[in-house]
């Protein structure tokens, strides 16, 4: 996981996604995830290209089952993206770098 990428946890939901002041996309993702693990490299890419104006989490589901269960996860990997607190956006499923980059950029 790249150094751009934060790790978040119920505990930690509300000060890193919330309450920041830029735009957060959290990755809901397991480790026994296969698709999790294809769009992995993905994610940690749109880190790195959106530095500044967006920021990236990953949220183990498996170890952290309450703001899954608050935004209604149900299936891995789900892509949700938070502006000003509130889910805006949301992508379930593997993506390729196109869509990936396609979903931030409609969203931001």
């Amino acid at each position: 996981m790249s150094d751009a990428i934060r790790k978040v946890t119920d505990a930690t939901f509300q000060s890193e996604v919330l309450n920041s002041s830029v735009p957060v996309l959290v990755d809901y993702w397991a480790e026994w995830c296969g698709p999790c693990k294809m769009i992995s490299p993905l994610i940690d890419e749109s880190a790195l290209t959106y530095a500044g104006r967006l920021n990236v989490a990953k949220l183990n589901v498996d170890e952290n089952p309450k703001a899954p269960s608050q935004y209604h996860v149900r299936g891995i990997p789900t892509l949700m993206l938070f502006k000003d607190g509130q889910p805006i956006a949301t992508k379930v499923g593997a993506v390729s770098k196109s869509q990936l980059a396609a979903f931030i950029e409609d969203n931001l």
